[in-house]
């Protein structure tokens, strides 16, 4: 019923070669395959810390409009200079402020102005700073805030973060001299 077969030394030592030619194919395609995943994941940890870092950057280096006023060439005129102080947010580290963007953009959404600050009295904002910006809207913008008009600041930092401040001119002006808070 079973038969019994005999094999020569020969035999069996080509058949543990090749054998082990297999496992040592395997076990580079192995290594090899294992260097890539690790090459990928340390390559992918790297990325993801980058993106992290600036995106904390951008939630927590903001810069914050404190206050904004308007001011008038006659009174009960137009407000045709707008001045704003601007600090750090709580937690923020220093901004570069010369290259902070500065856009103003009236309500009907037609006159746009944008302005890079260049070389201020400070070029990094640190904390506990204030620096007061100045719109003159007669020769920057296409036309004078009236009563009741509506304008939007959006102040946008080196590193992305952006805050934006709606600066609404008081209908009726109060009368009491050419400035307005806004």
């Amino acid at each position: 019923m079973f038969e019994n077969i005999e094999r020569d030394a020969d035999e069996r030592g080509q058949v543990g070669i090749g054998t082990l030619i297999v496992f040592i194919a395997l076990v580079l395609v192995a290594a090899i395959a294992a260097g890539v995943l690790i090459n990928t994941a340390g390559f992918l940890q790297n990325q993801a810390e980058s993106t992290g870092e600036e995106s904390t950057q951008q939630v927590s280096n903001n810069v914050e409009v404190l206050s904004a006023t308007g001011s008038m060439s006659s009174s009960g005129g137009p407000v045709d200079t707008v001045t704003i102080t601007i600090g750090l947010g709580p937690g923020s580290d220093p901004v570069n402020i010369g290259e902070t963007r500065f856009e103003l953009l009236d309500e009907q959404a037609n006159a746009v102005l944008g302005k890079n600050l260049g070389t201020p009295v400070t070029t990094n904002l640190e904390e506990g700073d204030r620096v007061q910006v100045e719109f003159d809207l007669d020769s920057d913008f296409a036309q004078n805030l009236q009563e009741g008009d509506e304008a939007e600041l959006t102040l946008t930092t080196p590193d992305g973060s952006q805050t934006v401040e709606v600066l609404n001119v008081p209908d009726p002006f109060d009368g009491s001299g050419n400035d307005v808070r806004l």
